[in-house]
């Protein structure tokens, strides 16, 4: 079975939805294999030291101990207790991440993780986040999007564009005039599939930078009015005949008061592939202009309670104070002295914590798996985990891979990517790349076949820009 689609086909049917959304939040758990799972939105991934504590905290006195992030830099809290609901509200209401119970599963918001930091791009995108969040906490209508509806915005470096936004918004520079900061292209649904059917191409929204967060709340409405009565949940669900184009998205917010001007397709630029996968959050050291921020990725995306406190202290001694997750599946520190910073990789990498751009973990994901998923086939992670045990290559420079556990493949990435997906008749190994069928590389293949399989397709195939 090939993998799921980033963006549906132009005229695929609108998914059959037979129940509501289910998607699990912090305050409606979902009975997984292992124990109730509770997933905590983390609006951009920015994290106080307060709130850091606080989801260890959690994990240690309700769950199994232990801290997974998500391709969306969320968290998510496994193995939790039956009846541990209002214990566990307590505890992130008292940290302050749950601003509002009523929304609190429709704050999905990705943001470039180092905007700010590096020398790149601007913070605009960071304050856009969270005047977006409180936009969203204060909405009426917000408590209508899906669970898995998402907000993307990207400081203009194009690391998450291409991550499957319903509402992406990237990021121009300033004006040449000395602005503080520029505005941002707006895009509904993937940004290769927002057009009119007289564009012959993809086209955009210009947005001034004020207006960012109401744009992105006023196209998240405009979906809504389009998915009435259709059972979609994403913009990539919408019938053809439904799909928002342009210039009526446009229209919409004009009405709201937002200026959106036009931009055509030869002015757009491609964001079907996001720079080489992680690349700008690759574990080390990352330098900017106001000091350093360390970068660090959690093996298969889930970390000990020990090694979560560990970077908590090293954002409250050496840092900001701060922590932003990634869709990497992993953690940056900002605010650090640069020599400060490469004085704590040493212990981090020694509390199992990746730090090297070189290691084998790095580019590597699996799914829960067995024994946490019940849909899964197979134990994914411990398969992926022995996988990297035999890699002597290292991941630089080579095509990312996920281990899947059923034809879901949770958190797979986007982009190109190695697909190996555990089938009733063994594992299944593809290379997948936008807009083109999965290449085969294996079939019916035994976890160390399946390893085998993945380094001789990362050894043919070149690396290619890869989003998550």
């Amino acid at each position: 079975m090939p993998p799921s689609p980033s963006a549906r086909p132009p005229g695929a049917k609108t998914p059959l939805r037979e129940r509501g959304d289910a998607c699990p939040g912090a305050l409606r758990l979902h009975p997984a294999a292992d124990g109730a799972l509770a997933r905590v939105r983390v609006p951009a991934g920015d994290l106080t030291v307060r709130q850091a504590v606080a989801l260890a905290d959690a994990a240690e006195r309700l769950g199994d101990g232990r801290i997974s992030l998500t391709s969306r830099g969320n968290v998510e809290l496994r193995g939790l207790s039956d009846g541990c609901g209002q214990e566990l509200a307590a505890l992130l209401s008292g940290a302050g991440l749950l601003p509002s119970a009523r929304h609190e599963r429709v704050r999905n918001i990705l943001a470039s993780p180092l905007a700010g930091l590096d020398r790149r791009t601007p913070a605009d995108v960071r304050r856009w986040a969270g005047e977006l969040d409180e936009l969203l906490c204060a909405s009426d209508v917000a408590p209508q999007l899906s669970g898995r509806f998402l907000f993307v915005l990207d400081d203009g470096r194009g690391d998450v564009a291409a991550l499957g936004g319903d509402v992406t918004l990237v990021a121009e520079a300033a004006e040449p005039t000395g602005a503080t900061g520029g505005g941002a292209l707006l895009f509904l649904g993937a940004p290769d599939g927002f057009r009119d059917a007289a564009d012959g191409g993809p086209a955009a929204l210009r947005i001034a930078g004020p207006d960012v967060p109401r744009a992105a709340l006023a196209a998240a409405g405009h979906f809504l009015a389009a998915a009435d009565g259709t059972g979609a949940w994403r913009v990539r669900d919408l019938p053809a005949d439904r799909m928002p184009g342009v210039r009526d998205t446009g229209e919409r917010l004009r009405a709201a008061g937002i200026a959106a001007a036009y931009v055509p397709p030869g002015d757009v630029p491609a964001y079907r592939e996001a720079p080489s996968y992680g690349e700008a959050t690759a574990p080390g050291i990352v330098e900017g202009s106001g000091g350093a921020a360390l970068s660090v990725l959690a093996p298969l995306g889930r970390l000990t309670c020990a090694q979560w406190r560990l970077l908590t202290e090293a954002a409250a001694a050496d840092g900001d104070g701060t922590l932003r997750l990634t869709p990497w599946r992993g953690v940056v520190v900002p605010g650090a002295a640069p020599a400060t910073a490469a004085r704590r990789l040493p212990g981090l990498a020694a509390a199992g914590l990746v730090t090297d751009p070189a290691s084998p973990w790095h580019r590597t994901g699996a799914c829960t798996g067995r024994p946490g998923c019940a849909k899964s086939l197979t134990d994914v992670r411990a398969d992926a985990a022995g996988a990297v045990a035999a890699d002597t290559a290292g991941s630089a420079g080579r095509l990312p891979v996920q281990w899947s556990g059923c034809a879901r493949r949770c958190g797979h990435p986007h982009g190109s990517w190695i697909d190996v997906l555990a089938t009733d008749d063994g594992y299944q190994v593809s290379v997948v790349r936008p807009g083109a069928p999965p290449e085969p590389v294996a079939s019916g293949a035994t976890a160390r076949q399946a390893a085998d399989a993945v380094a001789a397709a990362r050894a043919a195939a070149p690396q290619a820009p890869s989003g998550t």
